[in-house]
Formats: C-alpha cells, structure tokens, sequence
C-alpha cells in the first residue's frame, strides 16, 4: 500500500519530467564526453572493442570487465537511455545471466571494479534494483541500508521486457533521493543516498548488450 500511495503521488512528477528537454550524452559517432576502462587494458585502452558504435548505438560486447563513464559529473539529474541484451556471454559469467548496470554518483578517485557509487541494476529480471557499492547506504521504505562491500535492495515490481526487446529506463536522483523507472513503471526508489555526486558510468560485466538514446536532464533548485 506505501508504494501504491507514492507512486500516485510521484504522476505529475513523472509527467513533468518527461515532457521537459533532454538532451543527447552519446552523440551516435563516438564517445566523446566519455572514458574507458577495462579491467585488463587500463584507462582508454580497448584493443577488442568491447565498447563500439555501429548504427548510431553503443554496442558492448561484455568480452571484458569495465566501463564507459561520463567526463562530467551531475548531481541533481534525470538520466534515461534504451538497452537490449545481445546474444553472447563470457566468462567468468557464461552461465550467469546477463549482467550490466549504470552506475551514478560514482566517486572516481581511481579507475578499478567497481568504483564507490550506486547503481541502478541491469541484469536480467533484475532490471531496477538498487546497488549501493564500497559502503554507499541509503534508506528505502525508511529504513537504512547497513554499508557493506556491496548491498542490494531489490526491486519493487518487475518491468523489463522480454530478451531481445528495447527496454526505458531512468534513473532520478535529487538532493539524495533517488528512483528507477523501467518501461514507464517505478520499480525502486529512497533517500539519504550517502553520495549525491560524481560521474555515470555503463558497465561491461560478461554479457552483450546495446544503449541508445543515452539522454540527461540536469535538475536544478
């Protein structure tokens, strides 16, 4: 009942949002704006092309652990891109499911897996949990999260579509408070995030997928 209650609540919130301007942070050519990392190759260095553009869309292959991540750091934002899976898998996750996620306000004091931040889950029927990675806490349904190496708070309701299709999702975060819309549904949200600031990043982690329509909106008072 609490969260049928609040996503009432947040409609006009999330009408508004929509209608407002986005605007594009993967131009469809390169990745400019953007940096790389790979667990094996280091900073800016992708030998395999795990992270591609063929078709105007980021194509990553999962071939290796690691990331793309914004140059730029947001705060208070409105981030909604499209993802489907792909086909193949690698070790050491070919008999996991598929696995990815964006990770925001992430605190990049060095390049490693997987840098303090929190992240909206991308794996499959998991789309929309919460991660909170390197001690990050947050309240969900008022109470906290204890910090640990890696905290999970599982999704409210399951949205994703089925392999092969384009999946919405958007992630909110405003003055510590955050949540995860997958295909027009709120599936996670909280407050009191310990970290409010620091880049976005799309992670590499076994697993082939595409982003497109990598789109932000920064929130201001």
């Amino acid at each position: 009942m609490k969260r049928i209650f609040v996503l009432f609540a947040l409609m006009p919130f999330f009408a508004n949002a929509q209608s407002d301007k986005m605007h594009s942070i993967f131009n469809g050519r390169d990745l400019e704006g953007w940096t790389k990392f790979l667990e094996k190759q280091g900073l800016n260095k992708d030998p395999q092309n795990v992270f591609k553009i063929e078709n105007g869309e980021l194509h990553v292959s999962g071939k290796e652990f690691g990331y793309i991540a914004t140059a730029k750091s947001y705060r208070n934002f409105h981030l909604s891109l499209e993802f489907k899976w792909g086909e193949k898998k690698y070790p050491p996750r070919e008999r996991n499911k598929r696995d990815a996620g964006i990770c925001f306000h992430v605190e990049m004091t060095s390049n490693k897996i997987w840098p303090k931040s929190a992240e909206c889950q991308i794996q499959e029927g998991d789309v929309g949990d919460l991660w909170l990675i390197d001690s990050v806490t947050a309240f969900v349904d008022g109470i906290s999260t204890e910090p640990k190496d890696y905290a999970r708070v599982k999704k409210s309701q399951d949205a994703e579509l089925p392999n092969g299709e384009w999946n919405v999702v958007e992630v909110i975060s405003e003055n510590g408070k955050f949540r995860f819309i997958v295909n027009g549904k709120l599936v996670n949200e909280g407050e009191y995030l310990s970290v409010t600031s620091g880049r976005i990043l799309l992670q590499s982690e076994g697993a082939e997928l595409v982003y497109k329509n990598i789109r932000i909106r920064e929130l201001f008072d």
